[in-house]
């Protein structure tokens, strides 16, 4: 069941490079706290990791943020006092939470930042609260760099948060 647009909160943006991605992320990491879950969708290429790189720079966490595709998820440990950055690759899992629940990714939540690539469908029970990002190429020519970025915050956690300043 999807949030009441009241619990909703949303701001588009236009990134027209890969170090933009990454800042976004950067941005974006400030507004993170331990248990929040981001899921991001977007085709193959579109920028996902990117922005995860991102995130992972901004949480000053440990380790190279690079797709989690064969390991299905990576836990990048905080290097000061914030929390780790766990990274999910969804797509080869097929059967929703059970599989999920198999990476003990809900014990981990209250402690950490998870991002979950490709996690429509397969996710969204974990949490009530949780930001949604979509990655969109710009129409026409595949090697253009230019994306459209969709931030949504769903639940009370986000409708506050500050998301608007994302395009700052």
């Amino acid at each position: 069941m999807e949030a009441a647009p009241h619990n909703q909160a949303e701001t588009e943006l236009t990134i027209t490079s890969p170090e933009q991605m990454r800042e976004l992320g950067r941005r974006l990491a400030k507004l993170l706290r331990a248990g929040d879950l981001v899921m991001l969708s977007g085709e193959l290429g579109a920028g996902k990791t990117t922005l995860t790189r991102g995130l992972g720079e901004g949480l000053g966490v440990r380790g190279a943020v690079t797709s989690p595709t064969f390991v299905i998820a990576r836990v990048h440990p905080s290097l000061g006092d914030g929390p780790p950055l766990v990274h999910v690759d969804a797509y080869r899992l097929g059967g929703g939470l059970d599989e999920m629940e198999d990476l003990d990714l809900d014990v981990s939540l209250p402690d950490s930042v998870i991002v979950v690539e490709w996690g429509e469908g397969k996710v969204e029970e974990l949490t009530e609260d949780r930001l949604q990002v979509v990655i969109h190429r710009a129409v026409g020519d595949t090697t253009d760099e230019v994306r459209h970025v969709t931030v949504t915050g769903l639940g009370a956690r986000w409708v506050e948060a500050g998301l608007e300043g994302l395009s700052a």
